[in-house]
């Protein structure tokens, strides 16, 4: 069977649904067409503001975490677009009309002021941007202007936001969330109220990257003084998917789901949790536009070895399987079985089950044996074993 990557989403057609996310790599118009031209379906523009909204940036602002050599979080601090409002309006005009089929989405941020957020709207109403999403969630810099994650975290403020857009929006609206609350979808629920049309989860989630431990001075440090930013890649790929099933337990609107999307076996996993397409940021930013090929090969093959005809087969699947705490199955218990053949006596099971709880776990005549009456089945010696001897 042959698969197709194209999927409708509020009635705007996606050839693929792997958007570039609004951040550094959408900050410029000729970035843009060279992301669209490597076969990216379209773009969220870097978050626009009115002109007179003032952005100085701090420098350096970028740390990162690393696993040895990898890369698997990144910290920054950069604010918005410095670009006026001409700029991306003849921007989006330049972009539609070299890529008609590339879908080209305006992230939008004012203060708090109805006049400021609709007359933004306006403007780019008459733009052939397919549709706004309206950035509630950026958790550094902005939210000292009572902006940003100061929006997000509040679903009041939200809900009225959106209903100031609503009222003279155009294009389909979506809000990006901010993971950075204690209930996001009570958030998503409360825009959901007053007519947003879609969601986008998440931004990033507020963190440092820690101290250099020779100099006990920041990571990140600007001329010797550091704050929380954003950070995203892998390590924020739990949280962005909890956040995503969260909002499809209690909404059905589209979701454009993003954080820690690195390969295309991320992206299916934010569709099984309710992601009607999915958006990319830092790893575009450390290896650059070219991780689209991967991605749109790899799922496509993914599809049509599954017997699936687009992705709209993924979408949702997983949610029947999330469930409270209290709903899971207590038995039976799953007790490790030991493969002797693969198993390398090393004993480092026994020491970590020893150590962790149980002390279900004992090396007799060479032999790992599982003491039933104190093992609880937590696993734990499966994912530490070395050899994959514990199933």
């Amino acid at each position: 069977m042959s698969a197709t990557l194209q999927t409708n989403i509020l009635g705007i057609d996606f050839e693929n649904p792997f958007l570039l996310a609004s951040a550094p790599p959408t900050a410029l118009i000729e970035s843009i067409d060279i992301g669209l031209e490597m076969g990216w379906g379209g773009a969220v523009l870097k978050t626009i503001t009115p002109d007179d909204l003032e952005m100085i940036e701090a420098s350096p602002r970028y740390a990162v975490l690393r696993d040895k050599k990898d890369i698997i979080g990144l910290q920054n601090i950069e604010l918005l677009s410095h670009k006026t409002i001409k700029y991306w309006c003849d921007g989006i005009k330049f972009l539609k009309q070299k890529y008609p089929h590339k879908v080209i989405i305006a992230s939008l941020m004012a203060p708090v002021n109805k006049s400021a957020w609709q007359e933004l709207v306006k403007t780019f109403n008459d733009t052939p941007a397919d549709a706004f999403e309206l950035n509630f969630s950026c958790p550094h810099g902005m939210p000292e202007k009572g902006i940003g994650m100061a929006i997000g975290t509040d679903e009041h403020i939200s809900a009225e936001i959106t209903k100031w857009v609503k009222e003279v929006a155009k294009k389909p609206v979506f809000v990006k969330l901010s993971p950075n609350v204690s209930n996001i979808a009570s958030i998503a629920s409360a825009v959901e109220e007053v007519g947003a049309d879609g969601l986008a989860a998440i931004n990033t989630v507020q963190g440092f990257m820690g101290f250099d431990l020779e100099t006990l001075k920041p990571v990140l440090n600007v001329n010797g003084k550091t704050t929380y930013g954003g950070c995203s890649g892998a390590i924020v790929r739990p949280i962005g998917l909890r956040c995503v099933a969260q909002i499809r337990q209690a909404s059905a609107l589209p979701i454009l789901g993003q954080g820690g999307i690195s390969t295309w076996q991320d992206a299916v996993q934010y569709m099984l949790v309710g992601s009607d397409a999915v958006q990319v940021c830092t790893e575009v930013m450390l290896n650059g536009y070219k991780i689209i090929g991967p991605m749109l090969k790899g799922l496509k093959n993914y599809l049509e070895e599954k017997g699936f005809k687009d992705i709209s087969e993924l979408k949702d699947k997983a949610i029947p399987f999330i469930s409270s705490h209290k709903d899971l199955p207590k038995t039976p218990l799953a007790y490790p079985q030991i493969d002797h053949t693969k198993c390398g006596r090393c004993g480092k099971c026994v020491s970590i089950c020893m150590e962790s709880e149980h002390q279900a776990l004992q090396l007799n005549d060479g032999n790992i044996v599982v003491d039933k009456e104190r093992c609880e089945g937590c696993g734990l010696c499966h994912l530490v074993c070395p050899a994959g001897a514990i199933k």
